[in-house]
């Protein structure tokens, strides 16, 4: 930016005096004349002079007055001021001029050498402040410039340590260090010259700095080879290896290095280590999720088949052992029968139950309550060695979850803790609300605490997969844990384990509590097998096994019973015979039209007739009172049908 040209302001009531003085002047600077004090103070307003020659007597306004408004004002406070007088050449009257802001009095008539040899002082004053503003005004346009071509050599050096600083303290707060490298045989030598390298190494990265210690030191073993190898011929590699730091926090980093263009043979490389932890455990709880997400399909699809096998096996032997005399040798082939499918009900259950798709009825439950009940039942199967320790605080506060899955799950756990301890010991169980470190709010923790044998960090990760198990073969289904982890997850709670080899287990379990007693009292409703009596009932499955078997089942308790084996046979019955049945009993799983379909294509032929939806899927647990259609689950337990039929409009004294 070119400065301003220089302007010289002269200020006198007299026309000649006006002429003569810019006549002497003007080949030093633009001159600019006025007549009165006014026209002067309005001229600052709107132009910098380098110097002002001022008539000391002028009307209205003198020089005195004129020049102490030129001083009051911020913007013309420095202009330098030249007095110009014809008379009062006393002391007096020029100190009084002197302290209005003078700086010099020159006497009329005006010595014109003298006069110029003054003013051009001042002018050449001026043009060398002038130059020194538009030095800096260059300056700051470069430092600008530098800014926005960062490679530009003209660069502000300032504005260019401030973009390093910012970039050094991103650098810093990130879990990453940089590093330059070069080639010794075959092997790649790190130096680190910036970034986080306290996030890797804490105080130990002093040391490292100053070549003390290696950064290899902390690098896993099995990793050092990879680590340190400089066998590609790429010009950016890509590696990945575990690091185990002084604190002993295991890392997983990511390395990337590329090669520079240097004019040497010499190989130089510069590259950046990042924490990728954290990446890589969400990629394996990603990989995990959806391992249990497809184990978790199958076994829904072969819980709905089993089940049906179990069905038709459960009900069969139940039949068998009504209608036939069994000696006493065939009454235990029988009864082994039935606790050989009984055990596969329940191993189905623990397959739904960690593939987080069974149904779960939560209600309000007393945490001593709880105890008590499961007390009751493990105590005495423990062995003497092993002794339990149980405390229940006092609190306004109840667990809500499933009754059944909840003591299923208690269970699994002390008998883990059991089987922990083959040397005995003590299993501490305590239900008490978190603490101020824990979770809060309508939470409640169960925990149960072995001193058991314990286990190793990779047991501990693979702990509630399914399947998973470290007892002897035979001994064990590996799914007691992973039962337990999908029905704290489907019941919104939170399971944390922590264990170390020779240190016991404890295993926490946060269930969402509330302040609500619940009602956990049993239906009212008649539930006994003799509601079935004299009752028309309509079983619509398209397993032939499951039908048969729970018809006969049916017709062996007093009920009068009709086969159908899809919705379109027995919508075309209706058709036929309206109002022939008090319940409609329909699989939900069939070909062409499913049995919520078809119940519901009945209640507009006939509003009245009862119904209720069979199902052996898992899957099938957000069907629960579908549209107020009662849902059994498959294999039918014969007084769970009862109490499911008699919530329907069928629920009469005598039938119909």
């Amino acid at each position: 930016m070119e400065a301003e040209n220089a302007k010289i302001l002269i200020v006198d009531d007299d026309d000649r005096n006006l002429l003569a003085l810019s006549e002497t002047v003007k080949t030093l600077a633009e001159v600019v004349c006025v007549s009165s004090g006014k026209d002067a103070l309005r001229e600052l307003l709107q132009h910098e002079f380098a110097v002002i020659l001022l008539d000391v007597f002028m009307p209205e306004m003198d020089g005195y007055e004129t020049a102490a408004i030129i001083r009051e004002r911020a913007r013309t406070s420095q202009v330098p001021i030249i007095f110009l007088s014809a008379v009062n050449k006393e002391t007096s009257h020029l100190m009084r001029g002197y302290e209005m802001g003078a700086v010099d009095y020159v006497f009329k008539p005006v010595d014109p050498v003298v006069l110029k040899t003054k003013v051009g002082v001042f002018v050449d004053l001026y043009k060398a402040r002038q130059e020194v503003k538009r030095k800096a005004e260059l300056e700051s346009s470069l430092r600008e410039a530098h800014l926005r071509e960062q490679l530009d050599r003209i660069e502000v050096e300032q504005r260019l340590e401030d973009s390093e600083r910012r970039q050094a303290s991103v650098l810093a707060a990130l879990p990453m260090a940089i590093y330059e490298a070069a080639v010794e045989g075959d092997t790649l030598d790190r130096r680190f010259v910036g970034g986080h390298l306290d996030y890797f190494l804490g105080e130990k990265s002093a040391d490292l700095i100053d070549g003390k210690r290696r950064f290899d030191e902390w690098i896993h073993p099995d990793d050092l080879e990879s680590f340190a190898a400089n066998d590609s011929a790429d010009d950016a590699v890509t590696i990945e290896y575990r690091f185990v730091g002084p604190d002993g926090r295991k890392r997983h980093l990511l390395d990337q290095r590329t090669r520079l263009q240097t004019s040497g043979s010499a190989q130089q490389w510069a590259g950046t280590i990042l924490d990728v932890t954290d990446r890589r455990e969400l990629e394996e709880r990603l990989v995990h999720a959806g391992k249990l997400d497809a184990l978790g399909q199958l076994t829904g699809g072969v819980a709905h088949d089993f089940n049906n096998l179990l069905a038709s096996v459960l009900g069969g032997i139940s039949i068998l052992d009504r209608r036939l005399e069994l000696g006493p040798t065939e009454k235990r082939v029988i009864d082994q029968m039935r606790y050989a499918a009984e055990q596969g009900t329940e191993l189905v259950k623990r397959l739904t139950a960690f593939s987080r798709r069974q149904e779960l009825k939560p209600i309000a439950i007393a945490p001593r309550e709880l105890c008590e009940a499961v007390a009751g039942l493990v105590d005495h199967t423990l062995p003497d060695r092993i002794s339990t320790e149980w405390h229940c605080a006092d609190t306004d506060l109840n667990i809500f979850a499933d009754r059944g899955q909840l003591e299923l799950a208690l269970m699994n756990l002390i008998i883990n803790a059991r089987d922990a301890m083959p040397e005995g010991g003590v299993i501490a169980i305590s239900m008490e609300e978190p603490t101020s470190a824990e979770p809060e709010n309508d939470t409640l923790i169960l925990r149960v605490k072995d001193s058991g044998v314990g286990m190793t960090e990779r047991v501990l990760k693979k702990v509630t997969e399914p399947f998973f198990t470290t007892k002897e073969s035979g001994k064990g289904t590996g799914l007691g844990l992973s039962m337990v982890a999908g029905f704290v997850d489907q019941s919104s709670g939170k399971l944390d384990i922590e264990s170390a080899p020779g240190k016991g287990t404890t295993i926490s379990i946060s269930l969402p509590a509330t302040t609500s007693s619940g009602d956990n009292a049993h239906s009212s409703r008649a539930t006994e097998l003799s509601w079935f009596e004299g009752r028309r009932l309509a079983v619509v499955d398209d397993d032939e096994g499951v039908r048969i078997v729970l018809s006969e089942q049916l017709r062996d308790i007093g009920a009068m019973v009709e086969e159908f084996s899809s919705g379109a046979d027995i919508l075309e019955a209706f058709d036929h015979e309206k109002a022939k049945f008090d319940v409609v009993i329909s699989d939900f799983a069939m070909p062409e039209m499913n049995g919520l379909e078809t119940l519901s294509r009945i209640s507009s032929v006939d509003a009245e007739v009862g119904k209720v939806l069979m199902t052996g899927n898992a899957a099938d647990c957000d069907l629960t009172d579908t549209a107020d259609i009662p849902l059994v689950r498959k294999p039918i337990d014969l007084k769970a049908l009862a109490l499911a039929c008699s919530k329907g409009p069928a629920m009469v004294p005598s039938p119909r």
